[in-house]
């Protein structure tokens, strides 16, 4: 996909391979050569390889000496890693949403779950949009937290690797009814303003999910 503008700096090209490869444009593991890069999104080569040294330190793209760039592959070990640190991160986030959360805030909780609802029914057993929403409910509850720390640590770093994760083929199926269910139940603590009971359903879904994902990657 062509991009209709011409960015002229390293911020400009990091935002656009960045979200290429989030979008899956770029597929894990794919090489990245600048040349047909550089004219598949207009970028010049000085952005382009300052975009990739950025990228780098997200995590997002290996660079190695003589072989050039290519999309980060995640592996099953990592992105279990990534749960088990998700389970902590992600219950302070909800303690601190349950006390920070505006009525307006617990509304646009409940429209995003909503969406959820609506997209299990639209998409014929695509469960891709119902990824992406899990991630929306998410990031959209560390920023009700208010912790700008958190919001980084999840939301710019972990998040990323996660959604690259479930762009590689083999990955473990969601768990859209029970996550539902589970999603629900985390706004309701954080309605109600109870921030114990948020923190424990949060680890807990998390957990669950975790789980899931072993089963998955066991022989």
């Amino acid at each position: 996909m062509l991009s209709n503008t011409t960015p002229n700096n390293a911020e400009s090209a990091f935002q656009i391979i960045r979200s290429a490869i989030l979008n899956g444009e770029l597929s894990p593991g794919s090489k990245i050569s600048e040349n047909n890069t550089c004219q598949r999104y207009g970028i010049g080569r000085g952005p382009l390889r300052e975009a990739l040294r950025q990228l780098e330190g997200c995590k997002l793209v290996e660079i190695k000496p003589n072989a050039g760039a290519k999309v980060s592959y995640i592996k099953p070990a990592q992105i279990i890693e990534i749960y088990e640190i998700r389970e902590s991160l992600e219950g302070l986030a909800c303690k601190l949403a349950a006390t920070n959360a505006t009525t307006s805030d617990c509304l646009a909780l409940r429209s995003i779950i909503a969406k959820q609802q609506l997209r299990m029914t639209q998409n014929n057993g695509d469960l891709t949009p119902l990824k992406k929403g899990d991630l929306d409910l998410h990031s959209s509850i560390v920023k009700v937290s208010g912790n700008a720390q958190l919001f980084q640590l999840l939301c710019h770093d972990l998040y990323q690797l996660l959604q690259l994760y479930r762009l590689q083929p083999n990955t473990s199926p969601s768990r859209p009814h029970i996550a539902l269910t589970e999603h629900t139940q985390i706004v309701d603590a954080i309605e109600k303003k109870d921030s114990e009971l948020a923190d424990l359903l949060m680890r807990r879904h998390i957990s669950n999910a975790r789980h899931e994902l072993l089963a998955n990657l066991s022989p």
